[in-house]
């Protein structure tokens, strides 16, 4: 009986946010730009890695919680869940108790860090105040910082996020530059902020993706790149823009596959480095009927896919495509800066 029950609970809740199923390139394009389906779709790849996987992980529920605040509008159960779960896992995250899952190296002390950014971030883009269980999960934060200034992050050869310590940095300088109530200049943050910043001007990042996470959290936290390494950088940005008017990835970095071969660099424009270019030249100051900004929200207007989502190809092998979940949030997170999800 308890069995049969629990079964029936379980089909209700996956009737309520069904499993989006692969990411794949030949889906077809929707025949106008919806953000209800972005919406839908949102909810339900979040809900769906965060009930089956019990983990945070920049590709999906993390970058979930930084988008979904975008669609207001269309608003559900969803959001709440996943931020529940983040609050749970800063609430009892133990050092010396990493579940066995969690065996790459750096992988459960990312878990913390990861989730204090996110929900700095996700506090500065909904009540504007910093909850309590934020501030316990940035003080587990910076006790995990290591002596100059970064944190261990996971190196799974999952470019360009789960792949080196400087992304992990970058990540921490966003979401402290974000939380709100000026916490990057309290007390509790003021050694760590220090420490970091000296990593990050001491190391040029090592393509131009992370330049453009330094150039972005640079907006957000002071004395992190000058404005002439800023004007550089987006310069770099903007010549690597296609004449369809997105971006793609693979032009943001020299990373290998994993069968050994190239990521080429003019393959097709995509919603991960469309929607993150925008992003940043919006954070810069570019307006949005600027010359250099207009087309590539006339992309993502035209290139959102019948499911809801924005591809983009994976950097590593072409079995699930991950990087559609953070390129989504990215895509609808630019569009709401551009003005158009009004």
């Amino acid at each position: 009986m308890l069995l049969s029950v629990s079964l029936m609970l379980l089909a209700a809740q996956e009737a309520e946010y069904p499993a989006p199923g692969k990411n794949e390139p030949q889906e077809a394009l929707a025949p106008r730009m919806s953000p209800a389906k972005a919406a839908a779709w949102l909810d339900s790849v979040a809900v769906t890695w965060t009930r089956r996987r019990q983990c945070v992980t920049c590709h999906t529920n993390l970058p979930y919680l930084w988008a979904r605040p975008s669609l207001k509008a269309f608003e559900g159960r969803a959001e709440g869940e996943v931020r529940g779960f983040l609050e749970r896992t800063a609430e009892t995250w133990e050092r010396d108790k990493p579940p066995r899952k969690y065996s790459v190296d750096g992988g459960w002390d990312a878990q913390v860090v990861a989730t204090a950014v996110t929900l700095a971030v996700h506090d500065s883009r909904t009540t504007g105040r910093l909850h309590p269980l934020t501030r316990k999960a940035l003080d587990k934060m910076w006790a995990l910082q290591r002596p100059d200034g970064s944190w261990n992050w996971p190196k799974c050869d999952w470019p360009p996020m789960e792949h080196d310590d400087y992304f992990g940095a970058t990540y921490v300088a966003l979401g402290v530059g974000s939380a709100p109530e000026g916490y990057a200049a309290s007390e509790a943050a003021k050694t760590g902020v220090e420490k970091l910043r000296r990593y990050l001007k001491a190391r040029p990042a090592p393509d131009l993706h992370h330049k453009l996470m330094l150039l972005w959290a640079s907006i957000k936290l002071d004395g992190l790149m000058t404005p002439a390494e800023r004007e550089a950088a987006l310069r770099e940005l903007l010549a690597l823009r296609k004449k369809d008017g997105g971006w793609c990835l693979a032009s943001l970095g020299g990373w290998g596959r994993h069968d050994g071969s190239d990521n080429p660099p003019d393959a097709p424009s995509d919603g991960y480095a469309t929607g993150l270019a925008l992003v940043v030249l919006k954070a810069a100051g570019l307006a949005s009927d600027d010359a250099r900004v207009k087309p590539g929200v006339e992309w993502l207007k035209a290139n959102q896919r019948e499911s809801g989502r924005w591809f983009t190809r994976s950097l590593s092998d072409d079995d699930y495509h991950f990087l559609t979940h953070v390129g989504t949030a990215y895509a609808v997170m630019a569009l709401e800066a551009c003005g158009e999800l009004r």
